[in-house]
């Protein structure tokens, strides 16, 4: 073997995360280094979670582009959540699988020029593969993808797991059932690589086997000041799953087990509210329920991280989407602007003063109502999210405000719903 051969051998073997350096990851450490060689040389199932900000997934795109020039004849299956976050990743290892670097690899390895037969965004597919399976080396999936036929030598998951499983059973059962069957397409002396975040105590991760935690105060990635600010910013029950890999109990939670529905029929000729922020760390809340004559609640929540005025056109286009009629909103802070604002836009509009301990309101109107509340699947998970990790003391409370003060104003009669059938609106 001759000496070029040799050293990048051992630079594959012993220090592949240099070629991240080489296409512009800086960041990498000897970290990234140990759980980039275990993705490439390990022989066993495991599970890496990382918190977010950990260039997991950065590895994960260098290991998609390394494997099929160390391991040519071999199959790799990528699974994401859904086929658009897959594009993401897969578009990366293109890109470094054409970087200089990897051609002089192939170049000092198997004395040939590199060619990508195949790079479509979700498949990779090279000319060092020799393999008569007619498969190409790297395919990515939605997770939600028919894998029925399919067979690899290794599996990857990668975030197939995230908020939607955390407030939904329906989500983690879904996504359970489809990684129980990631088992049966695994080639017999193959084995799965996972990646991702803990979000439930009942999600699919809790499946996952042989697994390796690095929480945000373990991989000294984010500084003590950085991690602050990333606190505030966010609920407690998002930063504990997405930077100490943990998750909140919900045993003296107020709001648990939400229910939802995917019929946004039965939401029609529901009212609003909207809660809106006027700058700083609060979110404008969007709020629709419909009552129905058998005492249920159908509910749409929508969160924006921005000011009230730039909300609107999308307010506008989800309150005449869910053909909703009035819609309500406080004087306290603004002194009527957002009304006039509304009703300048066709909206609606009925008013109130608050003069409710907000605590007290949440803690009663929207408590005794949570059991009755289905929600529309395209709620936005973080506005469920706020309201699951609601207590006295919450940071963000603009979805159970909102959604609290609708219901106690519809439960009050004082909203004057605007019947858009009566006015022939439909």
């Amino acid at each position: 073997m001759n000496a070029l051969k040799q050293k990048t051998l051992d630079l594959l073997w012993e220090e592949p995360y240099k070629i991240g350096h080489w296409v512009g990851f800086k960041d990498l450490t000897e970290l990234h280094n140990g759980w980039l060689r275990s993705f490439l040389f390990g022989s066993s199932t495991q599970t890496l979670l990382a918190h977010r900000g950990s260039y997991k997934t950065t590895v994960l795109s260098l290991f998609l582009a390394i494997y099929p020039v160390v391991r040519p004849a071999e199959n790799v299956l990528f699974f994401r959540k859904t086929d658009t976050d897959v594009t993401e990743v897969i578009g990366q290892a293109e890109k470094i699988l054409e970087s200089p670097v990897m051609r002089k690899i192939v170049r000092n390895l198997y004395g040939v020029d590199l060619q990508l037969e195949k790079a479509t965004g979700s498949e990779i597919h090279t000319n060092l593969c020799t393999s008569a399976k007619g498969i190409s080396q790297v395919l990515g999936l939605g997770i939600v993808t028919s894998i029925t036929g399919k067979h690899a030598d290794v599996v990857v998951t990668d975030d197939i797991v995230n908020i939607k499983d955390r407030i939904s059973r329906a989500e983690r059962e879904r996504t359970k059932m489809q990684y129980m069957e990631l088992q049966n397409i695994v080639n017999r002396t193959g084995r799965i690589i996972n990646t991702g975040t803990p979000w439930h105590k009942e999600d699919a991760v809790s499946m996952m086997r042989n697994v390796s935690r690095y929480d945000c105060y373990s991989t000294g990635l984010i500084g003590r000041d950085k991690l602050e600010l990333l606190r505030k910013s966010m609920s407690d029950s998002l930063f504990a799953a997405n930077y100490e890999l943990k998750h909140i109990a919900d045993t003296d939670a107020m709001f648990t087990n939400p229910v939802f529905s995917a019929d946004e029929t039965l939401l029609y000729d529901g009212v609003a509210h909207i809660d809106a922020a006027y700058g700083g760390e609060d979110s404008t809340a969007y709020t629709i329920i419909k009552r129905r004559k058998d005492g249920q609640i159908i509910g749409l929540g929508k969160l924006w991280h921005k000011h009230v005025d730039d909300c609107i056109p999308e307010i506008k286009r989800v309150h005449e989407k869910y053909r909703a009629g009035s819609v309500l909103c406080e004087t306290n802070g603004d002194k009527g602007y957002l009304a006039k604002e509304l009703q300048g836009q066709g909206f609606k509009v009925n008013t109130y003063s608050e003069k409710m301990n907000k605590y007290i309101k949440i803690s009663t109107y929207l408590r005794q109502s949570w059991p009755q509340i289905v929600w529309l699947e395209d709620t936005d998970p973080e506005y469920i999210d706020q309201i699951l990790d609601y207590s006295e003391f919450a940071d963000h409370d603009d979805a159970p405000d909102s959604a609290a003060s609708l219901i106690r104003e519809t439960e009050r009669g004082k909203i004057k719903v605007l019947d858009r059938r009566k006015l022939g609106i439909y």
